[in-house]
This record gives structure tokens, sequence and C-alpha cells, in this order.
């Protein structure tokens, strides 16, 4: 009778490990050498039990963090109306932003063509980094014409989501005239905020926001961990 081989009896005890939560979504699995000395093995047979349950899409690994439990990848409906929390609570995660920066400076002329502006006129600038469940699953950058939009400074500053900060200036409503999707590779500074390796593959989209005047009010850049994130297409989300 053929005998499993011992790197399977590991992944095995690991998988049903994290199956029974002694192990939670995100979190870091112990080192090679906890783990060589719990199984009784070296440890080129416990990276041979790790490589296989990475290859099942159960683990992932970070270069100088370790080994963690690869979490299931989030549904993010790009569509029409495309909001951060409901997306998220939709799916049954918890959201949350974090502000990064908040700066007002001349537009560029990419910012400038997408909000019909011209190039050095003044725009507000937020970068932030969303979560779900406390995990970081993307970078956000979006660009707002100054001139229409008195007040969303101090709104966004405060703490209100965009949707909110921008009802305050009187945007009761808004949607995506247009949004790009492209395949990246993380840059270092990216990898670092997000908590993936440099080089792991992210989706970035870019997208220009309208109001119910078919004016432009909102320029965006997203960063998407690849392996947190399916991006949908369709509908009028």
């Amino acid at each position: 009778m053929a005998r499993t081989p011992v790197w399977k009896s590991i992944a095995i005890a690991l998988t049903d490990d994290i199956a029974q939560g002694r192990y939670e979504t995100g979190g870091k699995l112990p080192a090679e050498a906890q783990l060589s000395a719990r199984f009784g093995v070296n440890r080129h047979t416990v990276r041979r039990a790790l490589a296989d349950m990475a290859a099942q899409g159960l683990v992932h690994s970070r270069r100088g963090a370790g080994v963690f439990v690869a979490a299931k990848p989030t549904d993010y409906p790009i569509g029409k109306r495309v909001r951060f929390h409901q997306n998220l609570a939709r799916e049954g995660r918890i959201p949350a932003k974090k502000l990064l920066t908040l700066e007002t400076r001349a537009a560029g002329l990419r910012e400038a063509e997408a909000l019909e502006l011209q190039a050095g006129d003044p725009v507000l600038v937020y970068d932030g980094l969303s979560l779900a469940d406390g995990q970081p699953i993307a970078l956000a950058q979006a660009v707002f014409p100054v001139g229409l939009l008195p007040g969303l400074h101090e709104a966004l500053e405060e703490g209100s989501s965009i949707t909110k900060a921008l009802k305050r200036c009187g945007v009761e409503d808004y949607t995506r005239r247009e949004t790009r999707i492209a395949a990246k590779l993380a840059t270092a500074t990216q990898a670092l905020q997000l908590q993936i390796s440099e080089g792991a593959p992210i989706l970035r989209t870019t997208s220009v926001s309208v109001d119910t005047a078919g004016t432009p009010i909102e320029f965006g850049r997203t960063w998407f961990a690849g392996d947190r994130v399916t991006l949908t297409v369709g509908g009028d989300t």
C-alpha cells in the first residue's frame, strides 16, 4: 500500500489548521524552523509542502516577511456607479479607508484633460488606502476641480467618504463616464503600502466621473492588489 509522502501529510495538516480557523485569512503561518520542529522534518520538506499549498492558492509568500494564508478575492463591480463601501458590504466584507495625503496643487496635463480644465488650474488630490476586513486591497487617488467643489477639502479632511463629501458640496449623484483597466507590476512603495511583494501583479483602473449635468468632477486612479480583488464589469452598478 502506497504511503503518503511526508510533505503531503504536512500540507494536509496545515490545510486542516486553516479550515479549522487556527490561522486566519491574511494571517502569517509559523516560520519554517517552527514548522520543521513541529513535524520533525527538515526545511526542504516544509518548503515542498508550502509550495504545494501555494499552487492551490491556499497561501502566498511575501519576500522577507513569510508565508500568509491567502484571502478569497473580493468581487468588485466596475459600472456606472462605483461605491467602495457598498461594493465591499455587498460581499460581506468590512470596508475602511485611510487618508494618506490631501493637497491642492496644479493640474497635470492628463488631469486637466480629463476634468476639462486648463493645465495648471488648481485641483484637490486625495490619496487613500482602501481596506477590507483590515487588509489593504487598493491604493486610490482622486483628483477634483477646486473651482467647482468649494468646501470639499474640509469635508474629506473630517473623514467623510468621497460620496458624502461631494454631497456636502452639492453633488447629489455622480456616475462614471469611462473606466480603463490595465495590468501592472507593483512598485516598491505600492508593495509596502499594500503589503505585497515588489513586482507582484496589480490592476490599475483609470476613470472619469461626471455629475448629473455631465460635468467632470473626479479623475480617479486605483491600484488593486491582484490576488485580493476580482474586477467585474457589466450592468449599472
